[in-house]
């Protein structure tokens, strides 16, 4: 797979990039844990969730925050982290203008990143956080959610506790019609060592039940 360099707001971000030549692609952008504990585009969760997305015919994206790997600047503890995912987001859109369906993956750190971004950009369609860290960030500012997705952790994770990301679940203020869907990993810790099969199978059930939702949505609401 070609290196990539996308002009990120303090200099090149380093990706990876899988383009889906039919018309009207879906597209999906996997973000990585945390930068100064290990986490980098590489990390085997997201690894496994860009060819979950690349397998459905998605055309995917991954890459390294800011002082990772050989992504220009410094960790920046969460806003320059966001910058840098906005940014490889508008990427992603200009490669695909005729896009049919917009996804965001969040692993660990990444999902309290992607979950900000979902925030600010409508255009989300859906979601996967994989072990959100709701007992070590805050997410109250999910008030309401604007898209439906799907929670996901191990009951081995000793990171953060299965209750915390059900509480979250539970408390999060939706939109009408919004719905979060939580599942549990059995045996999966916090990085989903040797359940990573496990992971994919079920979060490749919810991209297949979710988006043809979203298609189907999207079509009536242009009748």
């Amino acid at each position: 797979m070609p290196e990539l360099m996308i002009n990120g707001p303090v200099g090149r971000l380093e990706a990876r990039y899988h383009h889906e030549p039919r018309p009207h692609a879906p597209i999906a952008m996997i973000l990585h844990p945390h930068p100064q504990l290990g986490g980098t585009m590489n990390n085997q969760i997201v690894y496994a969730m860009y060819y979950a997305f690349v397998e459905r015919g998605y055309s995917t994206l991954r890459f390294n925050f800011r002082g990772v790997g050989r992504s220009q600047g410094f960790f920046d503890n969460g806003p320059g982290e966001l910058a840098d995912a906005a940014s490889a987001l508008d990427w992603l859109q200009l490669q695909n203008q005729d896009t049919s369906c917009c996804w965001i993956v969040g692993a660990s750190f990444g999902t309290w990143i992607a979950m900000q971004l979902l925030m600010r950009r409508p255009e989300v369609d859906s979601f996967i956080c994989i072990a959100p860290p709701a007992n070590l960030y805050d997410f109250s500012f999910l008030a309401p959610c604007p898209s439906s997705g799907l929670l996901i952790n191990g009951d081995k994770d000793k990171v953060v506790p299965t209750a915390s990301v059900a509480e979250m679940s539970v408390k999060t203020k939706v939109q009408r019609g919004i719905k979060l869907h939580h599942e549990i990993v059995p045996g999966a810790n916090h990085f989903f060592e040797n359940k990573i099969e496990d992971l994919v199978k079920v979060c490749g059930a919810y991209i297949d039940q979710r988006t043809p939702e979203i298609l189907k949505a999207k079509r009536e609401a242009k009748d």
